[in-house]
C-alpha cells in the first residue's frame, strides 16, 4: 500500500515540475521575443532622424511631416519606457502612419528617391520593419502558449501556486490601422 502511495505522490512531483519547468521556459521565451522587439525598435529609432535629415535637404518646407515625425518616434520611445504592450503598440502605430507621409512627401521629389542616401536608408528601414513584424509575430505566438497553460486545466493550479500571470499580447490598436488602404488616383 505504501508503495503505491509513494509512487503517486512521486508522479504527481514530476508532473508539478514539468509544468512549472514549461511554464518558466514559456515566460522566458516570451521575455526573450520581447527583446528581440526591443532591439528592432530601437534600431528603428536610430534610422528615423537619417532618413528625415536626407528627406529635409530635399524638401525644406515640408516642416509639419518632419515634426510629426519626430514627435511620433519620441512618443514611441517614451511608450517603450513603460513596457506596456498595448502602450507601445499604440505609439509603433502612431509612428508608421507618419513614417507612411515622409514616403509620401519624398515621392514628390524625384531626386530624393534616386539619392543613393535615400534608398538605402529606405532598405534597412523596410528591413528593420520585417525584423519587426516578425519578432512582434515571434513574441505573440510565445504569450499565447503561455496564457494557454496559464488558463489550462490541470496546468492552471501549478500556475496558480506560482504565481505565474497572463501577458499581453503585442496588438494593433487603433481601428484605422485594420481597415484597408484607399488608393486614390
Amino acid at each position: 500500500m505504501w508503495q503505491i502511495i509513494l509512487i503517486v505522490f512521486v508522479l504527481v512531483a514530476v508532473w508539478v515540475g514539468a509544468t512549472y519547468n514549461r511554464l518558466v521556459t514559456l515566460k522566458n521565451r516570451a521575455r526573450e521575443a520581447w527583446s528581440d522587439i526591443d532591439v528592432q525598435l530601437k534600431r528603428r529609432y536610430d534610422l528615423i532622424p537619417n532618413l528625415v535629415e536626407v528627406v529635409k535637404g530635399y524638401a525644406a518646407h515640408e516642416k509639419e511631416v518632419f515634426e510629426k515625425v519626430t514627435e511620433a518616434r519620441a512618443r514611441a520611445i517614451s511608450a517603450e519606457k513603460s513596457g506596456r504592450p498595448k502602450e507601445i503598440a499604440e505609439a509603433e502605430n502612431f509612428l508608421a502612419s507618419t513614417l507612411k507621409s515622409l514616403f509620401a512627401v519624398a515621392e514628390a521629389y524625384p531626386d530624393l528617391k534616386a539619392s543613393v542616401n535615400f534608398l538605402e536608408l529606405q532598405r534597412e528601414l523596410r528591413d528593420t520593419e520585417d525584423k519587426i513584424q516578425a519578432a512582434r509575430r515571434f513574441y505573440n505566438g510565445n504569450v499565447r502558449d503561455l496564457n494557454i497553460l496559464i488558463e489550462s486545466f490541470p496546468s492552471n493550479i501549478i500556475a496558480s501556486i506560482f504565481g505565474f500571470k497572463k501577458m499581453e499580447f503585442f496588438e494593433i490598436g487603433a481601428g484605422e490601422e485594420r481597415e484597408a488602404v484607399r488608393v486614390k488616383f
